[in-house]
């Protein structure tokens, strides 16, 4: 079987570095894209250091579509002279076809708890300024897929939907290589804190991987952390990535029996920063700044609430 090599590209935003990862097949794939400037400022740089053009990129495959995520992707189809394919899955191609999208994404979910007038109005600014153009994708996912990266590379598609409705996991067949962007999120990134719109689904996701899809290698769409705070980095070995998924899942059952007990006790609204679910903080010992975008505080409690709702709606029919 033809080796596959795996390079992560880093591409600078602000204080952080936004990862993509090159895969190094007959036909070249690029596992996300960061964000507008990460294009021409980081991966084409990375790229030539390693022998290789952009232009000769044939695949662009997006595991979500979150802003740090598909941000590039317009620019780095133009970088292949419009050559190379975007494939995301159906649930998050709207992320990829329309700023607004994103804007409705803050709208419907954290916006709600976050009490910032300027908070849509900064998310559109953000919108206009990362994402590099709004395009139909070449290909749409379900899950199942496999896709033909030239000569015996095959790359098959896993849906692990939570983190977002179209998140998936891009596996290299053989030797197990899983690309998951942000679906296995430990204790989270830069907020310390994991963030999932659907924690049923986000559960599920995790199963999933860990026993089915078993990775030998796992590449993360950022250094998420330990408990103690030390993160990861991008690239886990067979171990480490078994630890990082039996650690995730630990963590939502956590977050999730809190979150629970907030509901059921009935929200309250408090001057707390982290109102209505304040109880849910104290009692896992979250100190960070719930408003700091992208907000997993918040989005991951308005998920918890979505379903909590829902079974309650359930159990009166």
């Amino acid at each position: 079987m033809t080796r596959v090599n795996v390079h992560p590209l880093v591409s600078p935003w602000g204080r952080f570095g936004l990862y993509s990862f090159f895969i190094d097949a007959p036909e070249p794939a690029v596992v996300d894209t960061g964000i507008a400037s990460s294009p021409a400022e980081g991966m084409a740089p990375a790229l030539a250091a390693l022998g290789r053009r952009i232009e000769d990129v044939r695949w662009i495959l997006l595991t979500h579509g979150h802003i740090d995520h598909v941000g590039g992707a317009h620019a780095l189809w133009e970088l292949t002279g419009r050559r190379a394919r975007v494939v995301i899955h159906e649930a998050d191609a709207p992320m990829l076809r329309s700023r607004r999208a994103h804007v409705d994404d803050y709208l419907h979910g954290r916006g709600r708890y976050l009490n910032d007038p300027e908070g849509a109005a900064k998310v559109t600014a953000a919108a206009d300024a990362v994402i590099s153009g709004e395009m139909e994708p070449t290909m749409l996912l379900n899950g199942g897929e496999t896709l033909s990266l030239g000569g015996d590379v095959t790359v098959s598609v896993h849906s692990v939907p939570g983190h977002t409705p179209g998140s998936v996991a891009y596996v290299i067949d053989g030797p197990r290589s899983v690309f998951v962007g942000d679906a296995v999120q430990v204790h989270g990134a830069a907020n310390g804190f994991p963030g999932y719109l659907d924690p049923v689904a986000y559960r599920a996701g995790l199963r999933h991987l860990r026993d089915e899809v078993r990775p030998r290698h796992l590449y993360l769409g950022h250094p998420y952390r330990r408990a103690d705070g030390t993160p990861y980095g991008v690239e886990l070995d067979a171990a480490q990535a078994r630890e990082a998924l039996q650690e995730s899942l630990a963590i939502e059952a956590e977050v999730g029996e809190a979150a629970c007990r907030c509901l059921a006790d009935g929200l309250r609204e408090t001057d707390s920063p982290y109102s209505p679910f304040a109880s849910v903080a104290e009692r896992l010992g979250y100190t960070g700044d719930p408003t700091l975008e992208p907000s997993p505080f918040f989005t991951s409690m308005h998920g918890y609430r979505t379903h909590f709702n829902q079974n309650v709606t359930e159990d009166s029919h």
